[in-house]
């Protein structure tokens, strides 16, 4: 496993890590979004439900979280070269403590996700995608679509999204046809963007964050089938 304190590649300053065993079959790299750091409530509450459905997680923070931790400052995110840059990184180091029969999965939150994807459609040894959130064009700007890396990314990959999250809603999707490549779509039904339902519909985002969990369950477990 990784100690951040004595890895070799010293920009992986802050990893957590959880439900690691010695007969480990799969670990999903799990990174945040644009605005909220490894450790806020929603990625707690994932990472959790992830646990609970066998998924072993590794969270970090991109460079620009990692100052904002230090001074408190918020930051844009950084370009997606150097977001690209980190998370590969983190992959390899990884990798190397890894067995070689472990499956090594790539995700995230929104970002997180995107980044995720992209990085799995320019490299080998990936062997799955899970983003959860996955900000398919910017709010009210369909004519933004983030889907072209989607043919490239050679390994599953799957979308987790909301019904109503505004980076990519149902109808936009289905309006659209199937994605490109090989995507699969889960839909949590009224999730937003954080898998937040609305207050009429008897659900809670703590459920949805679970349903989402349980998806990337059976998700990872035909991986490590195959």
């Amino acid at each position: 496993m990784i100690d951040p304190q004595t890895a070799k590649v010293k920009i992986v300053e802050w990893m957590k890590k959880q439900g690691f065993e010695r007969d480990l079959k799969a670990v999903l790299v799990l990174a945040h979004g644009a605005g909220a750091p490894a450790d806020s409530l929603f990625m707690e509450a994932l990472s959790e439900s992830l646990a609970q459905q066998n998924v072993a997680t590794v969270r970090f923070e991109f460079p620009y979280m990692q100052k904002r931790r230090q001074d408190g400052r918020k930051r844009p995110p950084d370009r997606q070269p150097k977001l690209l840059e980190y998370y590969a990184s983190v992959v390899d180091e990884l990798r190397e403590s890894l067995g070689a029969d472990c499956r090594l999965l790539v995700g995230g939150k929104s970002m997180g996700g995107r980044m995720a994807s992209i990085l799995a459609s320019e490299r080998d040894g990936i062997d799955g995608v899970i983003a959860f959130g996955y900000p398919f064009h910017p709010p009210g700007k369909l004519d933004r679509w983030r889907v072209e890396h989607f043919t490239d990314v050679s390994c599953p990959f799957l979308v987790v999204q909301g019904t109503r999250d505004p980076f990519g809603k149902r109808e936009e999707l289905e309006a659209r046809g199937q994605l490109p490549g090989g995507a699969e779509l889960y839909w949590l039904e009224g999730g937003n963007h954080d898998f937040q339902p609305p207050v009429k519909q008897q659900s809670s985002q703590h459920a949805l964050i679970k349903e989402a969990a349980t998806a990337a369950g059976r998700f990872a477990e035909r991986i490590v089938a195959s």
